[in-house]
């Protein structure tokens, strides 16, 4: 089994790669295979909303290529995915928004490519707005039918400088069981597809309310 963790800050080596990492340590332990792709420094244009994926249903998004294409491919392929964030005025960076929101939709609409995927959320942040962050992380996994990991508090780490979230003792602790959590759900999803039949997958029904 693999896990794939999308780096969205900017920085390689800052706060959230150094969670990321951290949880990696404990999948390396189980025998997972770890693996870190780097976003947040890509140069990605935000979806447009021109519908052109749903055309196509290729799995690709219809913008001029810029990497989101070839990350879709290497995501999909995961039993679990953590996505991994730092804290921009209470909020996702924009590159990892941007990313998130033709990533997701893609999926969508390419017959749901993440569904029942195992997926969890992680936030580095110096002091606040990890919450409303990490909360914006889970919208996209929620809406993806995805399972999602918990741990025993909030998915959130504290530091400044980089590496500084190593000296969070209670943040290490939170993305260790978090770490552990998910290689016991992806087991339990994998020992159960020849056991419990998976629910049929029904079609998105859109509704509004202008009258």
């Amino acid at each position: 089994m693999k896990v794939i963790a999308i780096n969205g800050s900017p920085n390689k080596k800052g706060n959230t790669f150094h969670a990321l990492n951290e949880m990696g340590k404990v999948f390396g332990e189980e025998g997972i295979e770890f693996e870190i792709l780097q976003t947040g420094h890509m140069d990605i244009h935000g979806c447009i909303g021109c519908g052109g994926c749903a055309k196509n249903r290729d799995e690709k998004c219809v913008l001029p290529d810029d990497g989101v294409n070839e990350l879709i491919q290497r995501i999909k392929k995961a039993d679990g995915i953590v996505f991994g964030s730092p804290v921009y005025y209470s909020g996702i960076p924009g590159t990892l928004k941007s990313f998130l929101d033709r990533l997701f939709y893609v999926a969508g609409v390419n017959g749901s490519l993440f569904r029942h995927k195992v997926g969890a959320s992680v936030v580095a942040v110096r002091r606040s707005g990890g919450l409303p962050t990490f909360q914006q992380l889970n919208n996209y996994l929620l809406y993806s039918e995805m399972v999602i990991a918990s741990s025993n508090y909030w998915n959130v780490i504290h530091g400044s400088r980089p590496g500084e979230v190593l000296e969070d003792e209670e943040g290490l602790q939170i993305l260790r069981i978090l770490a552990k959590n998910m290689v016991w759900i992806m087991r339990l999803v994998e020992n159960g597809k020849d056991k419990v039949i998976e629910p049929d997958r029904e079609r998105k029904i859109f509704t509004n309310f202008i009258r």
